[in-house]
């Protein structure tokens, strides 16, 4: 599994190339950039599995997980940042690994943003819904997560560091009008809206959490879909 962490590491330093090139040169190729980034979050998944070939099912089985916490920010759209896809990509990824949450999160931002608006944003929510993914399945493995209250307050730190990451975005653009002063105003304006966020999912993580592991533990077990045997 050396490789598929290689490979892992190596599409989160696209990733980053990707976003400082927008932000510092031009955000003007969003898109492009964006199909480009859910390309390559497919590459470690892939890489997981090739000792086997994917069923169809398994495949299937993503794209459904990737469409649900898609469209699952669309009737929340007139609540700010209140959304379950961040609690759909967390336990996407303690069920069946930190390469699938990853790119349920790539493709949940990309898909999600048709209904609600693409723009040059939408790179920097692929990552960092990738990255909830990512560390949600890391950490799970470890151990860290196996506790109800650990994952409850994963979800309230990635609740705030998903905003804290997304104003990266809005601070780069301010280009030489940048200060330390224009800084906090942007992380104090943002912050009902990143504590939304991780309040949001704190509810879904409390509520659903429990019903939504135990279901896809028990379809993964029953079909063998995406076993993970021990790797993540």
């Amino acid at each position: 599994m050396a490789r598929v962490r290689f490979a892992s590491a190596v599409v989160i330093l696209l990733f980053f190339g990707s976003l400082a090139y927008m932000a510092w040169a031009n955000d003007e190729q969003y898109l492009p950039i964006a199909l480009l980034l859910v390309c390559a979050s497919i590459v470690p998944f892939f890489l997981r599995y090739e000792s086997r070939s994917l069923q169809a099912r398994e495949i299937v089985l993503v794209a459904v997980l990737s469409a649900i916490a898609a469209v699952g920010r669309v009737p929340f759209a007139a609540l700010p940042s209140v959304q379950p896809t961040s609690f759909v990509i967390i336990v996407s990824a303690l069920v069946f690994g930190s390469e699938t949450g990853f790119m349920v999160g790539a493709v949940a931002a990309l898909v999600s943003n048709m209904f609600l608006g693409q723009g040059p944003w939408t790179p920097w929510q692929m990552f960092s819904w990738g990255m909830i993914g990512w560390t949600a399945g890391m950490l799970y493995q470890r151990g860290w997560l196996k506790n109800r209250y650990m994952l409850i307050a994963f979800g309230f730190v990635w609740g705030i560091l998903f905003g804290w990451i997304m104003n990266i975005w809005l601070l780069a653009g301010m280009g030489q009008d940048l200060t330390w002063a224009s800084a906090l105003a942007v992380y104090a304006s943002s912050f009902y809206f990143d504590l939304a966020h991780a309040l949001s999912n704190v509810f879904f993580l409390a509520v659903l959490g429990p019903g939504w592991i135990k279901i896809l533990e028990r379809y993964r077990l029953k079909y063998g879909l995406l076993d993970s045997q021990g790797w993540s």
